[in-house]
Formats: structure tokens, sequence, C-alpha cells
């Protein structure tokens, strides 16, 4: 009897909802899936007249309006709310078809492809209105309006014009009372949501792009193509292969956890601070316990440092030559500059090569940074990756110009990205290391927003014991420990 051929399942979401009309997965349908996914970027949907609870873990609210389902990048409504400090941000978010037909993949009551089929359907674009706050107040009020027009009139009523902004973004728009609307939206978030075990437990990371449910483990030989997403319950033979983008629904029910009782992320995919005020200095007993301490640290960590200076300064002179050590400006207390000090790590031509550069920066914002970068020298490698090349630092320490704990110390330039957040990192000497140093996770297209975060924390936060706590995690990352 000749072998038979492997099921192959779905290129695109089932098409058969489940016995209740709509399609679930996890034990989650769209509307929770919607709320899970914004919920892990530390943002709680808020539906106007669905009486929610509104939690204080979030760190901003997006207001729509009950039937729609929305996605689009969060980091340009980000931006525009630190850059110009608003409690409100209006958002006009259009979705548009682009293509004139979709291919539909039909298969048997068993799974196996049987035919393509090819619908054309008009191009057309939808738009929604949404609104982004950090205020719970402003949250509170969209969610009680009587309708959307009121709702909308009430926002604007309560936040003046020049505390408000209107912006434009192109994103994916659904309805969530149409089925078929709820398993595109479904299919959309299987190839957008890299990580949905962050705010859904029942979900498991099976391979890479592929995630299942916790009580529907995989047979070794069962090839998945990801992004698939599989639900409970789902009949899979060793000879299954599923070619993703998919999203199977689930077939047994599961008890899949209330937004009441699941927690929100500890580290937020966007990061967001509300800046409401410019932050008010330290008390007068703080700074001078914190200055006594600088310069305590600083004496005796160079009087067990100094031995290491003539050596790194013969390494540097017999690889480059002269200078020994470099001095960039930064700006510390009220954005006085200063020269920051260390150990010399690049050519002597560094700065005139950083512009052919730019183009391969592997971070986001004002910041340089490359993992292999051609300026360093072979000397300089190791002062950085030992972090050596920061001890002169603490002669920046000793004349008051830096603190052993604080914000990075950056230049003028790069301050200037957001006014509020640099009244707050001035408001305090920058630091040898920090709060954004021992907590930064270089995730792509975050390590700004990190930075912002970090910086403000601290300001925030400041006092001896989160002082103590970051020299002790600067310690153990400096001795290899995590």
């Amino acid at each position: 009897m000749p072998p038979q051929p492997p099921d192959v399942f779905h290129t695109l979401p089932n098409d058969e909802p489940d016995a209740l009309g709509q399609p679930v997965i996890w034990g989650l349908d769209a509307v929770e899936l919607h709320q899970r996914f914004w919920a892990a970027r530390s943002v709680q949907v808020v539906h106007r007249g669905t009486p929610a609870p509104l939690t204080r873990r979030a760190e901003l609210y997006l207001l729509v309006d009950s039937p729609h389902l929305v996605l689009f990048r969060l980091q340009r409504a980000i931006n525009t709310l630190l850059w110009r400090r608003d409690d409100l941000l209006l958002i006009r978010l259009h979705s548009q078809r682009r293509q004139t037909y979709c291919e539909r993949l039909d298969t048997n009551e068993q799974g196996q492809f049987l035919h393509f089929q090819r619908i054309y359907c008009q191009q057309h674009t939808r738009v929604a209105r949404l609104a982004i706050t950090a205020h719970r107040t402003l949250a509170k009020r969209w969610q009680h309006a009587d309708s959307p027009m009121l709702g909308w009139r009430d926002l604007r009523l309560a936040v003046p014009h020049h505390q408000r902004t209107t912006i434009s973004l192109p994103g994916q728009l659904k309805t969530a009372h149409d089925p078929h609307e709820q398993q595109q939206f479904i299919f959309s978030l299987a190839q957008q949501w890299r990580r949905p075990d962050r705010t859904i437990p029942r979900a498991k990371q099976h391979t890479d792009g592929v995630w299942t449910d916790i009580d529907t483990p995989l047979h070794d030989h069962v090839r998945c193509v990801g992004p698939v997403w599989i639900g409970a319950g789902q009949p899979m033979q060793p000879t299954t292969s599923i070619v993703g983008p998919a999203a199977l629904w689930d077939v047994t029910n599961v008890d899949a956890d209330t937004p009441t009782r699941w927690r929100w992320p500890t580290q937020p995919g966007p990061v967001f601070r509300p800046l409401n005020s410019t932050p008010r200095p330290p008390a007068l007993g703080k700074r001078i316990t914190k200055r006594a301490f600088d310069i305590a640290f600083a004496l005796a960590a160079l009087l067990m440092v100094l031995p290491l200076f003539p050596l790194i300064m013969l390494a540097i002179w017999l690889e480059d030559g002269r200078p020994f050590f470099f001095a960039h400006m930064r700006e510390t207390l009220g954005g006085r500059e200063f020269p920051c000090l260390k150990f010399r790590s690049m050519r002597n031509d560094a700065e005139q090569i950083k512009a052919q550069l730019a183009a391969v920066n592997q971070v986001d914002g004002p910041q340089f940074f490359m993992e292999n970068d051609p300026r360093v020298t072979k000397v300089g490698r190791f002062l950085r990756k030992t972090h050596l090349d920061e001890l002169p630092q603490l002669l920046n320490v000793l004349v008051g110009q830096m603190s052993v704990v604080g914000p990075r110390p950056s230049p003028h330039a790069e301050n200037q990205y957001c006014p509020a957040w640099r009244e707050a990192r001035l408001s305090i000497r920058p630091g040898i290391t920090g709060l954004w140093q021992v907590m930064r996770t270089r995730r792509e297209g975050e390590d700004f927003q990190e930075w912002i975060r970090y910086d403000l924390e601290y300001v925030d936060r400041m006092s001896w014991s989160l002082d103590i706590w970051i020299i002790h995690r600067t310690i153990r990352h400096l001795l290899g420990f995590k």
C-alpha cells in the first residue's frame, strides 16, 4: 500500500468559527486578544460604554469605540507625547486595502488542501478616531460617554487646545461584530505579535514563531513554518505540516484567565513615562550627603586603580600614539558643559569617519552604537570590554562635575530630543553608572525609550538604597554575573 501524503494545514486562518459564532484561541476571542496585545505594551484598551475597571499598572490608555479592533505602530504616538507633554493625543487611524483581490485556501473536513479561490474586492479606505492618554480621569470620561460624538466632545472640553494634539497614522482597523473580520484580526496578530505569552499564560512557544496551547503538545515530527498559532485540542498527527502564517482555533473549551487574574508585564514593550511638571531638585540634606559619598567613593577608588593608569597609557601609546585621554563635552547640572574624561579607545580620526557610519547605527534615538565599530583600536576593545576606559571619570566626580550614580552623561545635541526629559535629567549630576546602564535590554527600536524611562525613574526615586543597589548591580556586571 503506497504511503499516505502528509496533511498540509491552512496557510490562511480557519474559515469556521466556533459554535458560538466567533473564533476563539487559547480561550480568548478577538476582543480579548486585542486587549492582551495592547496590555503587553503596557497600554489598556478602554472601550466606550464598557464598564471595565481601569488598572493603575497601565502607562497609557487607548480610547477606542466599542466595535473597533486596531493595530498600529505605537512609537510615533509615544514620541509625540514625550516631545509635546500633551494630556491627550487624538489619532486618525486610516486602514487601506491595497490589493484588489485576496486568495482563499479551501480545505476539506480533515484540513487537507483542495484548491485556491481568488476573491476580488474593491480598494477602499477605512478611518477611525482613537485617542491616547496617560490620565485615568480622561479614560473614565470616555468610558462613561453615552455616544462617540458626546465622548469626543467631552474630551475636547476637558483638555485645553494647547494640551492636545492630533496626528494621522496608518494601521489596521477591524470590526469586532463581524466574525470574518475577527478572524482576519487574529490572523494579523499571529503575524505581528512575537511574544503572546507576556499576557496570555496559556500560550506556550514550541519553536520560533510557533505557539501552542499549554495542554496541546506537538509531536516531534509535526512540521511547522511560522508564524503559527495552535489552539486547544487541535488534533495533530505525526505527518501533519502547518504552513504559516496560520491560526487554528480551539476545538475544546479551556478556562482562560480573566483580565482581573492575569498580571500586567513587569517589563513593558514601548516605554512611556508621563511628564506633567518640572521635577523638583533634591532636598539640601540629600544633596550634601550624596556629594560627600561621591568624594569618599572617588578617592577610595582612585587609590586602588591609580597603579593601572601608566600601564593603560603605555598600551595606548604603543598602538596609536597620543593622546592618552579623550575628553568629550557633556552636560551636567542645569545644562553646564564639562569635559567627560575617558581613556582613548578609538583612532585619532574617529570623529571624522563617524558620519560615514551613520547608516549602520544599531540603536534608535540620538546615540550611535556599533557592535563591531571599526574606529575602536585593539587596546580600546579591551578597555571597553572591561570598562577600564571609564576610570578617569573618577576625576570628574572629585571636581563635582559628575556623581557615582546618576543619569548617563550626554552631550548638548542628545539632550535636545525631549525638553521635559532634559529638564529632569539635568536637575542632578550625571553618573558613572546608573539605572539605565544596569537595566537596559538593547531591544531593537526601544533603546532610546528605555534610556528616557530609566533616567526619569532614577530622578523620581533617587535614594541611598537605590544607589547601593545600582552599584551592586554594576559590580556584578563587571565581574561577569548577570
